[in-house]
């Protein structure tokens, strides 16, 4: 089975920048494509980054410019760099793989719930 282990969550002020890492097992990467979904307190999931297995990637419009999502195929891990935090982007932070779940166009049709797998999560909180 697959299995996905994140990390780097941590308590940043706003305007701070975090780093959140998956480590994924269990496949390769060039079979699945990735990606970083939160929840927030009271809301629903919502995906904020995707990532094929040729690294394009596709963002959700609240984190254009500030973050940036890529993949270590030799180490297979994903990451999720986050620059210029505010406290909007509170959540648990999750990474997830699909077959098919490829850009961020494709998990706002279809839903992130679609994902096959999901990481623990790592909780990332973000103060003024």
């Amino acid at each position: 089975q697959v299995q996905l282990v994140e990390s780097g969550g941590d308590s940043v002020q706003a305007g701070g920048s975090l780093r959140l890492s998956c480590v994924a097992s269990g496949y390769t990467s060039s079979d699945y494509c990735m990606g970083w979904i939160r929840q927030a307190p009271g809301k629903e999931r919502e995906g904020v980054a995707a990532i094929d297995a040729d690294g394009r990637a596709s963002y959700a419009e609240p984190v254009k410019g500030r973050f940036t999502i890529s993949q270590d195929n030799l180490q297979n891990t994903l990451y999720l760099q986050m620059d210029s935090l505010t406290p909007e982007d509170t959540a648990m932070y999750y990474c997830a793989a699909d077959e098919i779940l490829c850009t961020m166009a494709a998990v706002q049709a279809l839903g992130v719930m679609g994902y096959n797998y999901w990481g623990q999560g790592t909780q990332v909180t973000v103060s003024s």
